[in-house]
Parts: structure tokens; C-alpha cells; sequence
């Protein structure tokens, strides 16, 4: 019997090249086998790897089930990596369906149609952006809260139908790694209205692209070795890089300006330019599960801010010298300031938004129009939040207490009635947490899922994900939605979101 095949995807991205990278020195555990585009871009970045040993390189595409047939026969192993992400995901929602949910699906299907489901083992790559918005005070949150993507999100939307069918899949060996925001040098060079999205008092508990390599590589290496225990299988777990990684996007732009001379932030930076809210982002309570598994971390925040001057090259060393000269900070902000204008008033800019009076987006990242018009000028008169160690401990609306192999009826009962619905099984074994049940929402609709998919992994209504965003509606029944909703926004705040796209549209 050969070596085991770990079928790796998205491996010309920033986490697929740094898991590539970290798995190479294992060609006497497994053999690795790379799905890429085949692009002349694709072509040129993988060249160097083409003779390696214990590396197959398979050009093709998600969407093409006969080249997937081909390449996933007899593989152990599929690290789902590849990803159609924000921002390029925000300008072709259509797009990101089809390669996030649309791809996904493929590779579960072709593993069906081979026989493979009770062998193969699937790790998906979800994403901190499932659950959207998570401002001061409710920024510690943990697997098991609401799935709520941000308005507009809709790199978050696929990868929620996305998740939603790999939970649901019936694979015997499944998890989902919930990516947070990856540094390292791809991320400082990220120039796009995004950044305009990023809120000032938001948080997210980074990872290094390094770091997300290394956990691959683990993963893949225990599991061959035999040392991966067997309840890593069957979960959702958030990808965090841990304390040394938690900053405030406003603490971060601190760092990143002034390691370059501009410590005033004034002359760059407006709160009447950036979004108040409806980004993505928390701390997590949870991350640490799977670094007991996986052992993978190892770079800090310091890792990024050495990437972001390395990638200004001899203009950091310019900036310096400049912001010491008399009235050197303010030129050089004002530079950096006309730079950034450009990105703000373009299609999904912050200042098009308000210029305009893109009603919708206003309401989205502000609130309304008001609330953006009472935002002060000046970035020093703003009240910045501080007390990051508080937790809000978020109800789930059952017992966690109990074991597994506990949870029954009544819980599942309990768990629907407090997200403003119904739980319409009459049956359900003791402790099977993966045979799907029937519900029905506040709203009405009809859905099934299993106790996986609803308490661990915090979905709820199919058929009001893929509608619209109606969150404002939902929070007034919803007791556990509107633990993510009611914290922040107004009572009367009822706008629904209609959506562009959805999984049955691939």
C-alpha cells in the first residue's frame, strides 16, 4: 500500500503557499497533490515546486467534476483551502458563490460518487466573517454564536451556504476552521476601500499566514501519524493566533503609522471616512481548542508590523526622516490622506456611501445619516473604547453542561423556542448530534438541520440566510439572535437587506 494523498486546493493563495511550503519536508508521510488554475500566473508561481519530491502538481478546477474524479481517487486527506475572498468577492458576488459554495459542493459530491465518504477526510477553511459584526461591548465571542455576515458581505454569505453543507454533508470525517484575518506581507499590501470598512474600535484576534500554514501542516502530519485524536473530527473551531495577536483596528493604525514618524492620526485618518460598524471581527474565547490539537502557533502581532515597513521598502526610512522635519507629519499625511481619498470615493468607498446618500449602505455602516453626521471631524475628539478584557458570555439557549451524549428533545426544543421558533421532530436519539430535525422560524419558513449545524455552529433559517439580511426583524423575536443585534443598534432599525445571490443560484 502506497503513501496516504493529501489533496490540497487554493495552494497559489496566501494560506495555500504558506501550507504548501510547510508541507513539502513531510514527501515520506504522504504525497502531496495540489489543485491550481491553470494560468500563466498559476504556471510562473508554482514552477520552482514542478520536481519536487512527494509533490503532484494538477492543474484544473473546482467547477470541472471529471478533472475532481480524476485527481480525488484514493485521496486521505482534502485541506479545502481555495477561496474566492473579500475584496475581490464584495465587486462579483455571483462569482464568490460559485467558487466558495459552488466548489465546495464539487468536491463533497465527486468524494460521494467515488465511494469515499466514509474515508476521505474534509477540512474546510470557513472564516471569521460568518459572524459579521461583533463591535464593543459584545467582542469576545466563541463557536456556537449567531451566524450573522455583514450587509453586503458576501464573501461571508457563500462560505456560510458553504459551511452549512459541509456540516450537513454526512461525511464521516468533516471539520470547519473558521479563518480570521490573516497577517503577513499579502495583507499590508491590500489596497482597497475595505479598509474604510474596518471600524476603528473593531477587533480581531489575528493569525499569520506562517502560523496558518504550520496548522496544515500539522493537521495533515498528526492525522497520518496517527496522533490526532479522533475528537478533532466532526466540530467547528476558530483559527486564532492567540493573546499576542488581539488588537483594535485603531491600536493597529497607532503601530503602523508610527513606526513610519505620523503620530498624528489626525492628518490621515477621519472618523467621518470610516465605518462605524458592520465589519467583522472579535476576540475569541474559544481559540485555544485548537491549538491544543494542533500546535501550530507562533508569530505575534510584531510579525505583521515588521512585514508592513518591509513592504514600504526605502519609503518607511523617507517617511521617518520627513515627519521629523517642521511640518514634515503633516505633509506626509496629507499625501498618504490624498491616496486614500481615491479608494473611499469609489464604488464601495465610505465617502461614495455618504456623497452620494447610498441610503442603504448608510444606514448599514452608520446607522443613518445622522448618527454619521454626529461623528466628530477630528479623530482626537473621538471617545475610543478600553475595556477589551470584559466578556459577555453569550446564552446558547440550552444546557452546555451536559455531555454529548445527553442532549435530547427537550434541549433542541428549548434551543428553537429561544431563537423565536419551533423545534417540529417528535424524536430524536440521545446524543445523536448529526441526523438533521425539522423546524420552523419566527417567519414561518420550514428547514431542517441538525443539533451540529444549529448549537455548535450557530445557524439557523436556511431560507431567511439566502433571502435577505433581516436582522432588525428578526433580533424582536430571536433571543438569541438579538444578543449580536439589539447590543448595537437602534429599536426601530428594521431595514431589510435584500440579497443579490444565493447557493441555489450555482
Amino acid at each position: 500500500m502506497g503513501k496516504p494523498i493529501i489533496f490540497l486546493t487554493g495552494a497559489t493563495g496566501g494560506m495555500g503557499m504558506e501550507s504548501l511550503k510547510a508541507m513539502l519536508p513531510d514527501k515520506n508521510l504522504y504525497t502531496l497533490r495540489i489543485l491550481a488554475r491553470n494560468s500563466r500566473k498559476n504556471r510562473e508561481l508554482l514552477a520552482e515546486y514542478s520536481d519536487r519530491e512527494g509533490l503532484e502538481i494538477c492543474w484544473g478546477d473546482l467547477n470541472d467534476k471529471e478533472c475532481l474524479r480524476e485527481y480525488l481517487e484514493d485521496v486521505s486527506m482534502v485541506l479545502h483551502v481555495a477561496a474566492f475572498v473579500s475584496p475581490q468577492a464584495d465587486y462579483y458576488p455571483k462569482k464568490a458563490m460559485e467558487a466558495n459554495y459552488g466548489g465546495t459542493r464539487n468536491l463533497i459530491q465527486t468524494i460521494y460518487e467515488l465511494g469515499q465518504a466514509n474515508t476521505t477526510k474534509f477540512v474546510y477553511i470557513g472564516t471569521v466573517a460568518e459572524t459579521g459584526d461583533r463591535m464593543p461591548p459584545i467582542h469576545w465571542g466563541r463557536v456556537g454564536d449567531p451566524i450573522k455576515p455583514s450587509m453586503f458581505d458576501y464573501y461571508a454569505v457563500s462560505k456560510v451556504a458553504a459551511e452549512r453543507y459541509v456540516i450537513e454533508s454526512g461525511l464521516k470525517y468533516w471539520v470547519s476552521l473558521r479563518q480570521t484575518g490573516i497577517i503577513g506581507p499579502a495583507m499590508s499590501e491590500i489596497r482597497d476601500a475595505i479598509m474604510f470598512h474596518n471600524c476603528f474600535d473593531n477587533v480581531l484576534e489575528y493569525v499569520s499566514d506562517r502560523d496558518s500554514g504550520r496548522m496544515m501542516r500539522n493537521l495533515a502530519a498528526f492525522d497520518t501519524q496517527g496522533t490526532l485524536d479522533n475528537s478533532f473530527w466532526g466540530h467547528i473551531y476558530n483559527i486564532g493566533g492567540g493573546e499576542s495577536c488581539r488588537v483594535s483596528t485603531y491600536e493597529m493604525f497607532e503601530r503602523l503609522y508610527g513606526d513610519i514618524g505620523l503620530t498624528r492620526l489626525d492628518y490621515i485618518l477621519s472618523p467621518k471616512e470610516q465605518a462605524t460598524r458592520n465589519f467583522h471581527g472579535y476576540y475569541y474565547e474559544d481559540s485555544d481548542k485548537l491549538e491544543e490539537y494542533l500546535h501550530f502557533r507562533s508569530d505575534s502581532m510584531e510579525y505583521y508590523y515588521d512585514a508592513y515597513l518591509k513592504g514600504l521598502g526605502p519609503v518607511a526610512g523617507l517617511s521617518k526622516f520627513m515627519c521629523k522635519l517642521p511640518g514634515g507629519q503633516r505633509l506626509m499625511g496629507a499625501i498618504m490622506k490624498g491616496m486614500f481619498a481615491k479608494m473611499a470615493k469609489s464604488e464601495h468607498g465610505t465617502i461614495h456611501f455618504i456623497k452620494d446618500n447610498v441610503e442603504d449602505h448608510i444606514d448599514a455602516y452608520w446607522g443613518s445619516k445622522k448618527a454619521w453626521e454626529a461623528l466628530p471631524d477630528d479623530i482626537r475628539d473621538m471617545e475610543h473604547f478600553s475595556d477589551w478584557d470584559h466578556v459577555i458570555h453569550l446564552d446558547h439557549g440550552y444546557d452546555e453542561t451536559k455531555p454529548e451524549s445527553e442532549l435530547d428533545l427537550d434541549d433542541m426544543e428549548q434551543a428553537a423556542a429561544f431563537r423565536g421558533g419551533t423545534c417540529d421532530s417528535t424524536e430524536m436519539t440521545k446524543g445523536d448530534w448529526n441526523t438533521p430535525l425539522r423546524f420552523t422560524c419566527q417567519f414561518g419558513h420550514q428547514f431542517t438541520g441538525s443539533p451540529r449545524l444549529i448549537l455548535e455552529g450557530g445557524h439557523w433559517c436556511d431560507v431567511c440566510e439566502r433571502t435577505s439580511w433581516n436582522y432588525g426583524k428578526r433580533a424582536k423575536k430571536d433571543k438569541f439572535f438579538a444578543q449580536v443585534w439589539t447590543p448595537l443598534h437602534e429599536e426601530d432599525e428594521l431595514r431589510e437587506y435584500p440579497k443579490e445571490v444565493s447557493e441555489l443560484d450555482v
